[in-house]
C-alpha cells in the first residue's frame, strides 16, 4: 500500500490512545492491503488496549500468517492469550521473543511472569484433590488478634459494622490510611457468611415509590466511588443500591473499595447488592492488580479469603420479575431459563465455558472480542426476554465513553461506572436509577476525580509490589490533600 494511500491518523490515534479511531482507519487500511501484517499487530495492539482480547488474538495470529517472523506479532499473541489465562500458549510465544530478542527487558520480564504463573498452575494440579478444600477461616484466629495501642482507625463496634464505622472507615481510607488486619478478616468473615446464604439468582421488590440505584464496574477506583455516593447519597435502607461486578483489578484502590461494599453488605444486607464480576476471579486478579495490591498491604492468607468470598458472590439480580441485571450477558445457547440461573453451582472458579462464563463475561453468538464465551446480538435478546416474561437486561462489562449505552431497541443496557478507565480512556462513568412504578432507567453521567493522585499513588503502589521499595511515600499526604475533595 502506498502511503499516500494510507489512511491518515493512523498511528496517532494509537499515539493518543483514541484506540477506538485506530481499530476504525487500521480496518480500513486493511480493507485496502488485506496481506499487510504489521496494520494486523498494530490493529491488534489497539484491541488489546480496548479489552478486545478474542480480536487481539485473531489479529495477532493473521499477522503472523503473513509474515512468521514478525517478532511484535509473537508478542502481541503472547499478550493476548495472556490476558486470555492461555498462559501455556503465552509462554511459547514469550519464549520466541526472548530468543530473537535476548535485551528486551520487558519481553524477560513478561516471559518470566509467565513461567511462574505455569509452573504454579501446574503444581497446584498436582497436589489437587478430591477432598473438600479446607477454608481459610479455619485456620484464623481473629479473636486473639491484637490492635496495637497507637492504631487510631475505625474498628467494629461489638464485632458488627455500624453506619459510624462505615463513615470513618471511608475517611480513613480517603487518607490513604490502612484498616487493621483484624477487621479486615472480620468483615471478610461475616460477608462471606450472608454471602453464601444467598442463592445464585436475587430476586427483589420495588414498590412503586421505591427506588434502587444501579452501578457498573467500579475497578479499584475509590474516589470514583466516594463521588457516586456524594452525587447519589450513602447507601440506606431507603437508598438501596446494586453493584454489577468488577469491584477490583487495574485501579490502584482495590482493597479500599471492596472492604467498603463489604461493609455496605453488611450494614444493610437487604438493601444493598452485589454481583460478580469476571474479575472476581483468581486468573484475573492475579494478572491484573488484585492479588498483588492484597499481598502489598495485608497478607497472601488475605487474598486467599478473598478469593473464597468472591465465589460466594450472587450472579444475576431480578427486580420486579421484569428486570434481570447480571454482569456479562446472555448465554451461548437458547432456551436458558431464570431457574437455570437459580440452579448454577457458583461457589468455584469459573470455567472456560457454560452458563456462569456467559453471565461473568458475555459480550453472543459470533466469537466474542473477550475471545472467552461469545457475543449476543437483538435476536437472542428477544428470545431470552420473551421467553422469561422480562422487559430487558441491564450488564455491565465493557467501557462505554458516555457511561453507558442502550442497544437491541432498548432491551439491552449497559452500565459502567469507572470514568477515565485505567486513567487513560476518559470515559464517563454512570449508573441508573430504576424506580417501582414503571422501571424506566434513568440515567446519571460522572466525570472522574483525582486522576493525578492516582497516578502518584499508582508509582508507589508498584514500587512496593514489584521493587519492595515504598518511593513517594513523603509526598502521598501532601499530594491527597492538594487533589481531593472532601466526600464525607
Amino acid at each position: 500500500m502506498s502511503r499516500k494511500k494510507r489512511p491518515k491518523q493512523l498511528h496517532p490515534c494509537v499515539n493518543y490512545k483514541d484506540y477506538e479511531n485506530a481499530i476504525k482507519y487500521y480496518t480500513e487500511a486493511l480493507e485496502l492491503n488485506p496481506s499487510n501484517a504489521i496494520y494486523y499487530s498494530n490493529r491488534s495492539l489497539a484491541y488489546l488496549r480496548t479489552e478486545c482480547y478474542g480480536y487481539a488474538l485473531g489479529d495477532a495470529t493473521r499477522a503472523l500468517e503473513l509474515d512468521k517472523n514478525y517478532i511484535k506479532g509473537y508478542y502481541r499473541r503472547a499478550t493476548s492469550n495472556m490476558a486470555l489465562g492461555k498462559f501455556k500458549a503465552a509462554l511459547k510465544d514469550y519464549e520466541t521473543v526472548v530468543r530473537v530478542r535476548p535485551n528486551d527487558k520487558d519481553a524477560k520480564m513478561k516471559y518470566q511472569e509467565c513461567n511462574k504463573i505455569v509452573k504454579q498452575k501446574a503444581f497446584e494440579r498436582a497436589i489437587a484433590s478430591d477432598e473438600l478444600k479446607r477454608s481459610v477461616v479455619d485456620s484464623l484466629d481473629i479473636e486473639n488478634m491484637t490492635i496495637e495501642d497507637d492504631y487510631a482507625g475505625p474498628k467494629l463496634e461489638d464485632g458488627k459494622v455500624t453506619l459510624k464505622f462505615m463513615k470513618d472507615l471511608m475517611a480513613w481510607f480517603k487518607d490513604q490510611k490502612k484498616l487493621h488486619r483484624k477487621c479486615a478478616y472480620q468483615m471478610l468473615v461475616q460477608v462471606k457468611e450472608v454471602l453464601s446464604k444467598l442463592p445464585s439468582l436475587v430476586e427483589i421488590s420495588l414498590k412503586e415509590t421505591e427506588e434502587i440505584t444501579i452501578c457498573g464496574d467500579t475497578h479499584g477506583q475509590y474516589y470514583d466511588l466516594l463521588n457516586i455516593f456524594e452525587l447519589n447519597g450513602l447507601p440506606s435502607i431507603t437508598n438501596p443500591y446494586l453493584f454489577n461486578g468488577d469491584f477490583v483489578d487495574r485501579g490502584s484502590f482495590s482493597v479500599e473499595v471492596i472492604l467498603t461494599l463489604f461493609g455496605f453488605k453488611l450494614l444493610y444486607p437487604e438493601h444493598f447488592h452485589l454481583l460478580r464480576g469476571n474479575h472476581e476471579t483468581d486468573n484475573m486478579n492475579q494478572m491484573y492488580g488484585f492479588e498483588g495490591e492484597v499481598k502489598a498491604k495485608y497478607t497472601a492468607q488475605m487474598f486467599q479469603l478473598f478469593s473464597e468470598v468472591f465465589q460466594w458472590l450472587p450472579l444475576a439480580q431480578c427486580i420486579n420479575s421484569k428486570v434481570l441485571v447480571m454482569h456479562g450477558g446472555l448465554f451461548s445457547e437458547d432456551g436458558v431459563t431464570l431457574e437455570d440461573i437459580r440452579k448454577i453451582d457458583r461457589n468455584r472458579q469459573p470455567p472456560d465455558s457454560g452458563k456462569t462464563m456467559c453471565v461473568l463475561l458475555q459480550d453472543g453468538r459470533s466469537v466474542s472480542k473477550r475471545g472467552v464465551s461469545c457475543q449476543f446480538g437483538p435476536d437472542v435478546t428477544e428470545r431470552f426476554l420473551e421467553q422469561n416474561k422480562l422487559q430487558y437486561i441491564v450488564r455491565s462489562h465493557e467501557v462505554k465513553a458516555e457511561g453507558y449505552e442502550v442497544t437491541h431497541s432498548g432491551k439491552c443496557i449497559t452500565v459502567f461506572s469507572a470514568p477515565n478507565y485505567c486513567d487513560q480512556m476518559g470515559n464517563k462513568g454512570a449508573y441508573i436509577h430504576l424506580r417501582g412504578s414503571d422501571l424506566k432507567p434513568e440515567f446519571h453521567q460522572f466525570t472522574a476525580v483525582v486522576s493525578a493522585v492516582t497516578f502518584i499513588h499508582d508509582l508507589y503502589l508498584h514500587s512496593v509490589i514489584f521493587s519492595g521499595r515504598p518511593i513517594y511515600r513523603r509526598y502521598l499526604a501532601f499530594i491527597y490533600r492538594q487533589y481531593t475533595h472532601t466526600y464525607i
